[in-house]
């Protein structure tokens, strides 16, 4: 049996049986705070601790189950990898860097776990050689090391206290200024992994990986870590300054997304603005306090985000690796069960009623609508939710509606059933856990009471933003979106994410490398070159050649006739 097998197997076994242990924590209410002493010498003691809580449990189950469907489906994806072997290990790796982050109520073994992701993430994005990995990898690494620095530097602050385990202090030292310093880095840390603006341009970038490596990172490990260190550190935040900051941020982040995913035609890259635009959604709803909302739409994303990316990794495998969806079309025709775990997927997303998404979604818009927003913030989310719709609707229409633009001779085909397994699971999960989740989260509704006409808004800001999405693509139909889309600054501007990736790249490389070219040419080529090296060695040069003058076969004929005279005079006398 391969090591594929053997993961999925023992890894679906642990995500079920941490699924019941979860729900049996969460109806008896318990909570187990566990402590290994590693070391201890006199007063000085190593511990490891851990926190068994509902919450830890139940994200665990999830992650190990989205991991286990992502190893079954690279079974047949990474068929033609030689190292198949090394990127089963890299993934698992990834995953015990995420449990360790999980179940952590201390701050150092939240750092080791964050500087694992971190660092397996790059090996898993610089997987492909090239120098488009490479060079995605190292704005990956380095955009996430902004983010170990402030949790290093929380770490450092923590000493003010008698413990790393944060967990003791938040709810009694939440007015002090030691503890409104560590929330103010925990929040930067937050911010750079789930690549908040204006750390934002690693994350499309991370699609350098393997599609299963994109599933497993936008679906429930890397960028949702920070989003789970935000929901330990809630007590901490909501109802200070930092919240209103983060509020706006992550509003601005939404609509960004979600203006660029409607600019862009590379297939991943859309889907991977679109996890953007969704965790500015979970970030601005813990801002605003509700930290068990931003959890439960956490859960239900991570279960049709991944099926999309499974989805649109069996779509480029049998486009013979091409990611452009103008190329697409009619695939519904030739990759029936694919497309309708597509559509299904892209329908959750949108909030769609009684799929995964709409029973979160709904819930925080509807929340958003009962809060006192002001009119930013309430455009941010209710703008952003249209522009989901609208990028979902463009994408149905150029991969499912619109003529096959490809060779005529293509292998398009349903017959991966190792990839179709994995995707038809989790189209019947982002069915189902929608409302599974929300009786189990939420035991006691919320009592949300709207007048009619607010009620529907969501709907309608729906529908418009579909209608609006098939406006844009079919852009035959409209003249006047002909004329504006012909604006080439405002196609650049919105589909390059604002030119955060060229701040991020360009921006912060070329005047560091200008500066380093013209001093090499006035230092190390220049003054310091003719000062240096080069004027010691025409010096050396000279002086050898002058006495090599005299020291020419004229003076040593001189010089022996010399010493046989002395030899003489000496045996004579």
């Amino acid at each position: 049996m391969s090591i594929c097998l053997i993961s999925f197997f023992v890894l679906f076994l642990i995500s079920l049986s941490l699924f019941f242990l979860s729900l049996n924590f969460l109806f008896f209410n318990l909570v187990y705070f566990i402590e290994f002493d590693i070391v201890s010498v006199n007063s000085c003691s190593i511990v490891m601790t851990f926190l068994f809580d509902w919450m830890s449990l139940l994200f665990m189950s999830f992650v190990l189950l989205i991991s286990s469907l992502v190893i079954f489906y690279s079974k047949e994806y990474m068929f033609e990898d030689n190292n198949i072997n090394r990127f089963i290990i890299l993934i698992l790796m990834f995953i015990v860097s995420m449990m360790l982050l999980i179940i952590s109520p201390n701050l150092i073994s939240i750092l080791l776990g964050w500087d694992g992701l971190g660092l397996v993430s790059y090996c898993l994005v610089i997987y492909f050689q090239n120098v488009k990995s490479f060079n995605a990898g190292m704005l990956t690494a380095l955009s996430n090391r902004v983010g170990d620095v402030a949790l290093l530097m929380a770490i450092a602050w923590m000493l003010n206290y008698g413990s790393w385990n944060y967990i003791f202090y938040l709810e009694f030292y939440k007015f002090d200024l030691e503890m409104k310093i560590i929330g103010g880095l925990v929040i930067l840390a937050a911010m750079t992994k789930s690549a908040q603006i204006p750390f934002s341009s690693w994350l499309p970038a991370a699609m350098a990986a393997p599609t299963p490596v994109s599933a497993l990172v936008h679906s429930s490990t890397l960028v949702t870590a920070g989003v789970y260190l935000l929901i330990r550190f809630n007590l901490l935040i909501s109802g200070s300054l930092m919240s209103n900051f983060l509020l706006l941020i992550s509003g601005l982040t939404m609509f960004m997304s979600g203006l660029g995913a409607n600019f862009e035609f590379d297939l991943k890259k859309i889907i991977a603005l679109s996890t953007l635009s969704q965790l500015g959604l979970m970030m601005s709803i813990l801002s605003m306090g509700y930290a068990d909302l931003g959890f439960f739409h956490l859960l239900s994303h991570a279960l049709f985000k991944a099926l999309l990316f499974l989805c649109a990794g069996s779509i480029i495998h049998n486009m013979m690796n091409s990611q452009d969806i103008r190329s697409m079309g009619n695939l519904c025709l030739t990759m029936p069960l694919t497309s309708s775990c597509f559509n299904i997927a892209n329908l959750a997303l949108c909030g769609m009623p009684f799929l995964a998404g709409f029973y979160s979604k709904d819930m925080i818009l509807e929340l958003v609508m009962l809060s006192h927003l002001n009119m930013l913030s309430f455009f941010f989310f209710f703008f952003s939710t249209g522009l989901t719709v609208s990028y979902s609707f463009r994408l149905v229409y150029y991969t499912m509606t619109t003529s096959f633009n490809s060779f005529s001779n293509h292998p398009l085909n349903d017959e991966g059933w190792v990839m179709l397994k994995s995707m038809l699971f989790l189209m019947i999960m982002s069915v189902v856990m929608g409302s599974v989740l929300s009786w189990l989260i939420f035991p006691i509704p919320y009592m949300i009471c709207l007048p009619f006409f607010l009620k529907i808004f969501v709907l309608n800001i729906c529908i418009l933003g579909g209608l609006m999405g098939y406006l844009i693509s079919n852009k035959s139909n409209l003249m006047f979106f002909n004329k504006s889309l012909s604006n080439l600054f405002m196609v650049s501007f919105f589909g390059s994410m604002w030119y955060m990736p060229i701040i991020s790249t360009y921006g912060l490389m070329n005047y560091p490398l200008m500066t380093g070219m013209k001093m090499m040419k006035i230092m190390d080529h220049g003054w310091s070159e003719y000062f240096g090296g080069q004027i010691i060695y025409l010096n050396m040069k000279n002086l050898s050649q002058y006495y090599y003058i005299f020291q020419n076969n004229n003076l040593k004929s001189f010089m022996l006739s010399f010493f046989l005279w002395i030899i003489l005079l000496l045996i004579f006398i």
